[in-house]
């Protein structure tokens, strides 16, 4: 059973850098055919893919946040990390981690992260 936990301040000031890591448990995140991608909820919104990261390290962004996303990895503690920059307070959500394989998903349990001076 894969786990997913992420990890990261749960407060950033307007204009830096969010930065969260997954580490991801009971599997590789070089396995073929695994996708782990970053998925956020704002305050009384729906859920919002922020991009993913392939088995095989090639990256897709969403359009509307790609000049701002960047998606990365560590093979050797079995992490993937988002980098979300020149944040807003309309950046504040709770972010998910998130494994897929075919049909099958496996989410972490989500960390708030606010945006305010």
């Amino acid at each position: 059973q894969v786990q997913l936990q992420e990890s990261g301040p749960g407060l950033v000031k307007p204009s830096q850098t969010l930065s969260l890591t997954c580490t991801v448990s009971g599997g590789s995140i070089t396995t073929n055919n695994y996708y782990w991608s970053w998925i956020r909820q704002p305050p009384g919104k729906g859920l919002e893919n922020l991009g993913y990261i392939r088995y095989s390290g090639s990256t897709v962004y969403s359009p509307s946040l790609k000049s701002r996303t960047s998606i990365s990895r560590d093979t050797s503690k079995n992490q993937f990390t988002l980098q979300l920059s020149s944040v807003t307070p309309e950046d504040t959500a709770v972010y998910y981690c998130k494994a897929t394989r075919l049909w099958v998903e496996y989410w972490g349990q989500g960390t708030q992260v606010t945006v305010s001076s």
